[in-house]
């Protein structure tokens, strides 16, 4: 049976919006990883210096969690079997989550299969239709459909604007139902910290949940990487933590912290949990071992930061955008070069991809219409000369296009 070549007509509207896309300039292809995700791979058949991963403390390839990976593989197999709630709940899951809970100063920890899940399925879970979510503008879009999933009416204030959360407030104070503040502990796409130390304080003051997604702050800020709740010392005024298996930790999954009871609650009635077969045991033991290594490999954030302040003051000294113009300044190893147009940083995008450097275009709608940029991550791994070298050819290249 031959490959069908072409649309039915039935999806003849989704050729229509992947031309338009064309059009714009802003259609993309996926590229293929050729070999180990690190400082310098291979991609489509290329070596490229990476600055597209959020491999943050290179332990995607880190030879003991390799080991651990394996043995786990020997001693438990390849698979669970099952959704946790039924028969898939394996030793190792617990000891993970037991892990998570330690590390973050908190009582009990949930593994989700992604940080995506975790999100969506938390907020969709806990709040209903009666309730308020005041939600920053910039937060990811897991936490946005699960928002929507609760039914809970949206407030949203402006990005990071504590006062205009505040206003927000005042005018739901005396309705009925729960009100959550949530916010990103550090923005995706701007690199920029999320005040969660007077969000905190305002959901204390006003009687109002507060949850943090610290996807982009796990490993990255506070002690040994334990996330934006650390780096503000706000322990215990942060009812809900996520955090994610699939950045920093190498691995994959997204987890959610809190009391005993919000855990218990979530293994009773968050749906991506209750209906997704649990990770496969390698996973996990994987997972265990990242821990092991941010508390006793505390290096790797070290370098992490040092490369991350070199190179942005030698992006900002050749004269890039970077933040701190038209959108928030980056304040972690998260670096937008801010272009603008969406055409012209595709295209920027597969010129230095050509050129030897791998470093991802992105425009609306992941971020808003303008504000199209180059999306930069550190890693502890990068060297100073993979650096200079990469930094060569954006610069070059940005003045051969008249971007600079």
């Amino acid at each position: 049976m031959s490959a069908q070549t072409s649309a039915r007509p039935q999806l003849a509207h989704l050729t229509a919006q992947l031309d338009e896309l064309r059009r714009l300039g802003t259609f993309f292809k996926l590229r293929q990883l050729d070999d180990i995700q690190g400082p310098v791979c291979t991609y489509d058949g290329r070596k490229v210096i990476n600055l597209a991963s959020n491999n943050y403390l290179g332990l995607c390839n880190h030879p003991k969690l390799e080991e651990a990976a394996h043995r786990a593989i020997t001693e438990h197999g390849v698979g669970s079997g099952a959704v946790r709630t039924i028969a898939g709940t394996m030793k190792i899951h617990m000891e993970l989550e037991e892990k998570i809970a330690a590390f973050k100063n908190v009582e009990a920890c949930v593994v989700f299969q992604s940080g995506f899940t975790a999100n969506a399925g938390t907020v969709s879970s806990i709040l209903g239709k009666e309730d308020f979510i005041l939600s920053d503008e910039l937060n990811h879009a897991s936490i946005i459909d699960g928002a929507r999933l609760s039914r809970a009416k949206i407030k949203v204030f402006r990005h990071k604007d504590v006062a205009h959360c505040e206003e927000l407030l005042k005018e739901i104070e005396n309705e009925p139902g729960k009100k959550l503040i949530i916010t990103d502990g550090v923005f995706s796409m701007d690199g920029d910290i999320g005040p969660v130390d007077q969000l905190a304080k305002l959901a204390e003051k006003y009687g109002a949940i507060m949850m943090v997604d610290d996807a982009h702050a796990s490993g990255v800020l506070g002690r040994n990487g334990r996330g934006s709740v650390d780096h503000f010392n706000m322990h215990g005024m942060v009812d809900v933590q996520v955090g994610t298996l699939s950045k920093a930790i190498g691995a994959l999954g997204g987890y959610v912290c809190g009391s005993r009871d919000l855990i218990d609650f979530l293994y009773h009635r968050a749906r991506p949990f209750l209906f997704s077969t649990s990770h496969p045991p390698s996973v996990a033991a994987t997972c265990i071992a990242a821990f092991d290594i941010l508390e006793n490999e505390p290096e790797r954030i070290e370098r992490l930061w040092d490369n991350t302040r070199y190179f942005k003051q030698q992006l900002a000294d050749a004269g890039f955008d970077i933040g701190g113009r038209s959108t928030p300044a980056s304040e972690t190893p998260i670096i937008p070069i801010i272009l603008g147009e969406g055409r012209k940083t595709m295209d920027f995008s597969r010129e230095l991809f050509a050129q030897g450097v791998m470093a991802t275009g992105i425009a609306f709608p992941t971020v808003p219409e303008g504000k199209a940029r180059i999306r930069i991550i550190m890693t502890s791994e990068h060297t100073r000369a993979e650096l200079d070298q990469a930094l060569e050819v954006l610069t070059s290249t940005a003045k051969r296009m008249a971007i600079l």
